[in-house]
């Protein structure tokens, strides 16, 4: 994933690591509260992600393209080292996200399960960075959480 400082609309591209374009971040710029639409190669809506107005402010729901709640992500903690999120699931289990979410540097864990981790340290191009998701989890949510993490630790 590329991470812009500046955007219209925050529209970009994640590649998967052979390059290609596999899913798009569609920013909704004309909205009164942030919303990023995640779309596969086609340009088909998957999850749809807004910030949560009347809730604490670091509150962010993800929504599916066919209607419903996919997970509400909040700030659990901050702390000088580490920051803690939580990932809620209806009908699933439950993700925590512990680390440097500044820096692109955590790991997403359902109970003892790691889910995906992401890093900054597998590229050296500047603000791009890694996710690896493990085998059998929905990837284009796990990348939706990630953008909304984000989104929400740099706002």
């Amino acid at each position: 994933m590329k991470e812009k400082l500046v955007s219209i609309g925050d529209d970009y591209w994640i590649e998967d690591a052979a390059g290609k374009k596999t899913y798009k971040v569609d920013g909704k710029m004309l909205r009164i509260r942030n919303t990023l639409v995640i779309q596969d190669s086609d340009g088909k809506d998957l999850y749809k992600i807004q910030e949560r107005m009347l809730h604490i402010k670091d509150t962010m729901e993800i929504e599916k393209a066919e209607g419903g709640t996919a997970a509400t992500i909040k700030k659990a903690l901050i702390s000088p080292l580490r920051d803690r999120w939580t990932v809620k699931i209806p009908d699933g289990e439950d993700w925590s996200i512990q680390g440097n979410i500044l820096d692109h540097e955590y790991r997403i864990e359902a109970g003892r399960e790691k889910v995906a981790e992401v890093s900054k340290k597998w590229f050296r191009i500047r603000d791009t960075y890694g996710v690896e998701i493990e085998t059998g989890h929905d990837a284009a949510l796990v990348l939706a959480v990630t953008a909304a993490i984000d989104q929400m630790a740099h706002d």
